[in-house]
């Protein structure tokens, strides 16, 4: 039975644990940062190769009162991963999921993905997660703590959240959590919702617009045409699988 994430938005302070907990059990370096100037606490900016975990600050106006919303993003380890099927065109298996868990992974065979490749796996992905080492050519994002999980603990984010916005479980337990704390913020904040809970083994709980969170915060309803590149490799598939 695949395991899912439940993040409950409307009870994250952004105190960033989910964010160092990851670091520290993947034993990522630390990212060199200067104080940026562009009007958020938000650090490191964005994702990148050493950083699989990012909570994100967002504010507006509302009512002439500002609001501040946080998501703790993530790799959204799709049920059916849209990486892991333009991957295996370029390099089978670069990309696998876990049947036990459905966690999506990145193995060391991404290194062969060229760095046009790379980008276009990338651009596949509906959230704009995956990222590129330019020094080592290796493709990462979060992993779902799999080793932990297969070793029955918590991922490290779960297990380090302080209020309970980060939940793990099996799937139809956290769907079954999820759509009974729906019911109960509906009741203050009209405009809650759960984002693309059919398609993702990642389920955030928001509580305002996706909008007012970040640009990626739900899946892109289009991520781009496909390249020549795509096209043709594609069309190729069926004729690789009958050689095999």
């Amino acid at each position: 039975m695949p395991k899912s994430f439940l993040i409950d938005t409307s009870r994250c302070t952004a105190c960033r644990g989910c964010q160092i907990a990851c670091k520290e059990w993947h034993e990522l370096p630390a990212n060199k940062t200067t104080q940026y100037h562009w009007g958020s606490h938000q650090n490191p900016q964005d994702l990148n190769p050493n950083n699989y975990k990012l909570v994100r600050f967002s504010e507006h106006l509302e009512d002439g009162v500002i609001r501040w919303n946080f998501f703790p993003e993530q790799c959204r380890h799709c049920v059916v991963p849209p990486c892991k099927e333009l991957g295996d065109v370029y390099v089978e298996e670069a990309i696998v999921q876990d049947e036990k868990t459905g966690a999506v992974l990145f193995t060391e065979k991404t290194r062969k993905f060229s760095k046009e490749e790379a980008e276009e796996v990338r651009e596949a992905c509906p959230y704009n997660i995956p990222r590129r080492n330019d020094q080592t050519g290796l493709m990462s994002k979060c992993t779902m703590c799999n080793n932990r999980v297969h070793a029955g603990m918590l991922p490290a984010c779960v297990k380090v959240c302080p209020t309970g916005t980060m939940n793990f479980g099996e799937r139809e337990e956290m769907l079954a959590l999820a759509e009974k704390r729906l019911a109960v913020l509906k009741e203050k904040w009209p405009k809650a919702m759960l984002a693309d809970p059919d398609d993702v083994n990642v389920i955030y709980l928001l509580i305002d617009e996706p909008v007012n969170y970040f640009d990626h915060a739900v899946a892109e309803a289009n991520v781009g045409p496909m390249s020549k590149k795509q096209f043709l490799a594609t069309l190729a598939r069926p004729f690789k699988a009958m050689k095999a």
